[in-house]
């Protein structure tokens, strides 16, 4: 049997034919004529199981960061979803309360209004009183005190001789002519108006005199 006696991994010899002959690569530890224990070669050195568990941790950590951050971004979308629907709600509260605060002031002044119109007869009797005068002692002095109520809740008597005519206001009940005026004007307070606020409450019923054509 022929052995090979050259050094391991080294280039085989042309045989007489000229052609080179096989080589062999011996990959024993210990060296058969030596004994002693062979440092690998640097081609043969062993892979890094180290890095083998590197790579599976940065890719395990890859996977969970991507999961973090699907997860947060599925929070956010949640988050604002939550604090758009806080925002309607919000608003919608808002508006409920200006609703309620308007609808309150329109039920209040409705209510004023009509315990005014209600009224209206029992002011007109004082102040025919008045004009005639009588008005004076216990009588008068409730009148007053009632006029006095009615003017804190803006409740105001309004209609004067000698004011310029304004259907919006005033009621002609009489009318006839003149030369001594230039436009339609009030001759004569039959009743006074009554006016809550910018509302009437009863036009100020008058007689009216208009220029001569």
């Amino acid at each position: 049997m022929t052995e090979n006696h050259g050094r391991a991994g080294g280039e085989g010899q042309p045989d007489s034919s000229g052609e080179e002959a096989p080589r062999f690569t011996d990959k024993r530890r210990i060296d058969p004529e030596t004994g002693a224990v062979r440092e690998p070669a640097e081609h043969e050195s062993q892979p890094d199981p180290l890095a083998g568990l590197e790579a599976e941790a940065d890719a395990h950590m890859h996977e969970q960061l991507v999961a973090a951050e699907a997860l947060a971004a599925e929070r956010l979308d949640e988050l604002q979803r939550a604090n758009a629907a806080y925002y309607n709600l919000e608003q919608q509260y808002t508006g409920y309360v200006k609703r309620s605060k308007g609808d309150a002031i329109v039920a209040r002044d409705r209510g004023i209004a009509e315990v005014a119109e209600a009224l209206i007869p029992v002011l007109d009797d004082i102040e025919l009183a008045r004009q005639h005068g009588d008005l004076v002692g216990p009588f008068g002095s409730i009148a007053e005190k009632l006029e006095g109520i009615l003017a804190r809740f803006s409740i105001v008597r309004y209609g004067a001789e000698g004011e310029v005519f304004d259907p919006n206001v005033h009621e002609a009940l009489m009318h006839s002519h003149s030369s001594d005026v230039t436009e339609p004007t009030v001759a004569t307070v039959l009743q006074p108006g009554y006016r809550a606020g910018d509302r009437i409450l009863r036009a100020a019923r008058v007689a009216v005199i208009d220029p001569d054509a």
